[in-house]
């Protein structure tokens, strides 16, 4: 491979489902989005260059949600195509517990603590399946299979 040559890839982005139990009821955050595409997402972003992946799940948790969290284990690598519409991502999703006052910051114009079950609205991307999948693996312990 000669050096000018650079392959054009996916953007790497995280996600991150942060749990905050509340009597023994697990509920978990999510962000209403400032910017478009607009609804209801879980925390996350794009991984910058000379970070990796779990140092931009913990920094862009902070800076939406004002939370310190601590990443318990990753859930899976999400990489359809379609699930961006603003063009082709890769996202690692991760599980994390938080310590902090949650508050919505940056690109978040709204923060809600629910059951993953049941949304305050309609989610963007595909954090509909990511929840669904984290719901099956909080029900089995089976984490959900490629493809």
């Amino acid at each position: 491979m000669s050096p000018a040559f650079k392959p054009t890839t996916p953007l790497l982005t995280v996600d991150i489902i942060i749990e905050l139990p509340d009597n023994n009821v697990c509920s978990i955050v999510l962000i209403e989005r400032k910017n478009p595409p607009h609804g209801w997402a879980l925390p996350g972003g794009f991984v910058d260059v000379g970070e990796t992946v779990e140092q931009a799940a913990i920094r862009e948790a902070k800076e939406e949600t004002n939370l310190d969290i601590s990443l318990k284990e990753l859930l899976g690598i999400y990489s359809d195509p379609k699930r961006d519409a603003r063009g082709h991502t890769v996202s690692a999703v991760y599980i994390a517990t938080a310590t902090g006052e949650a508050k919505a910051r940056d690109d978040a114009k709204n923060l809600e603590i629910c059951d993953p079950s049941n949304p305050p609205g309609s989610l963007v991307f595909d954090h509909q399946k990511i929840i669904e999948d984290y719901l099956q693996f909080i029900k089995t312990g089976e984490k959900p299979r490629p493809g």
